[in-house]
């Protein structure tokens, strides 16, 4: 019991600890810079590789699901005939 309050204890201090353990570099200029870039490339595709699969995935998942609500409003509209 006593172990578990001292570990309790420790994790309340470490998160509630001001000071940071490595000093965080502000993205923001370098990101800005890359955005803003005229290059004729989308914003959508400027982030790289990552977004272009992002894209691609997307963008399949949404023509097959629309694919797949045609099929089954299709299915819908013509139910199928009792023998």
């Amino acid at each position: 019991m006593n172990r578990s309050v001292f570990a309790l204890q420790q994790v309340a201090r470490r998160t509630l600890c001001s000071s940071a353990r490595r000093p965080v570099e502000n993205q923001v200029p370098k990101n800005q810079k890359l955005f803003q870039e005229d290059n004729g490339v989308p914003v959508h595709l400027k982030g790289g590789t990552t977004d272009a699969l992002l894209y691609r995935a997307t963008m399949t998942l949404t023509v097959l699901g629309a694919g797949y609500v045609l099929y089954e409003l299709l299915k819908a509209a013509n139910p199928q005939r009792k023998a």
